[in-house]
């Protein structure tokens, strides 16, 4: 199977889609190489941490899979994956009935191409879609305010074609770990809240910068965001266009005998771009906020975090009490 750039697993509908259709992308393909620690401690290998269950009896990507489908179907749902992880997801999809379509990865040409390449498959059966994309290493306590959230957002878009909006957690502490994202005038207003224009994005920043942003009310960046696929498509023609032309080319041969040709092609000379450094950093086109409302929003970045947010369990997770401190600090130092 790893040698596949497009799954063999079971793929969702291959066909054109009705009209203006939300869809969702689900990003599958990181290593997840700070939580290798924990997950060797765990499950004595180094499988990527979407594929692992830390928290509960469901993998995080099993857990992103079932909350996107309180709102999207698995026929409109695409998980974008590496061919090195294909043990792993083929055997998280085989305990379940409906499965979304899986695309395969080649090789890590970061999570520009992988979105772009998600935007571009779906473009192809639904010209006027509207996509959500959501990382499949987050804990989100909330599901269903959560998943309401993202429908009045996409509501928002599919009726202005070139805006992009992101959704923003409100911060509860000044957490210097997180991208932050400043907020500019509110332009509208959902069923679920406002949007407001990003001012702009703070990644990563120095403690007391930290300190200064949640004073001020910026928002912790989930990089969750709707758009509609031809606004992400056009953004990678401006920002990455060589990275764009090659994937749209690949996508053209989807679903016949020359696809594995075509995007082994596509990635093997691309150059590697990161979506947020290299394209939401300098959107050329419209770009929104929405704030969330209090949705236990985390992102499980770090063994320092899991075992924070571990430990607020009613139960703790069995591994919690064998893990020792150099553990904790072999996560922290990856």
């Amino acid at each position: 199977m790893s040698g596949e750039p497009w799954s063999r697993l079971p793929r969702g509908l291959a066909t054109r889609q009705p009209s203006g259709q939300l869809w969702a992308v689900v990003l599958a393909g990181g290593e997840g190489i700070r939580l290798r620690p924990l997950i060797r401690h765990v499950y004595g290998d180094e499988r990527p941490k979407q594929y692992a269950a830390l928290l509960g009896d469901r993998s995080l990507l099993r857990q992103t899979l079932d909350r996107v489908a309180l709102l999207i179907p698995p026929e409109r749902t695409v998980v974008v994956a590496m061919s090195g992880h294909l043990r792993y997801l083929a055997a998280e999809l085989d305990l379940h009935g409906s499965k979304p379509t899986v695309l395969v990865q080649p090789e890590d040409r970061g999570t520009a191409a992988a979105i772009l390449l998600g935007a571009h498959w779906i473009h192809a059966r639904d010209a006027s879609a509207t996509l959500a994309m959501f990382p499949s290493d987050h804990l989100v306590r909330a599901e269903g305010a959560f998943m309401d959230h993202v429908q009045a957002v996409a509501g928002f878009v599919a009726g202005r074609e070139d805006w992009t909006v992101l959704l923003g957690a409100r911060p509860h502490e000044p957490e210097p770990e997180y991208g932050w994202i400043e907020l500019g005038a509110r332009v509208a207003e959902t069923p679920r809240g406002p949007v407001h224009e990003v001012r702009r994005f703070e990644e990563k920043p120095a403690p007391a910068v930290a300190r200064l942003l949640h004073e001020a009310g910026a928002l912790w960046n989930t990089f969750v965001f709707v758009s509609r696929a031809a606004a992400v498509i056009e953004a990678g023609r401006q920002r990455v266009p060589a990275l764009e032309e090659r994937l749209r080319r690949a996508v053209a041969f989807a679903d016949t005998e020359h696809e594995h040709w075509a995007l082994q092609q596509a990635y093997a000379l691309a150059s590697r771009a990161n979506f947020s450094h290299t394209l939401l950093s300098a959107w050329p086109l419209p770009l929104g906020v929405s704030p969330l409302p209090a949705t236990d929003w985390c992102d499980l970045g770090s063994v320092e975090r899991v075992l924070r947010t571990a430990r607020r369990m009613p139960v703790a997770p069995p591994w919690v009490s064998t893990l020792d401190a150099a553990t904790c600090v072999a996560g922290q130092n990856a």
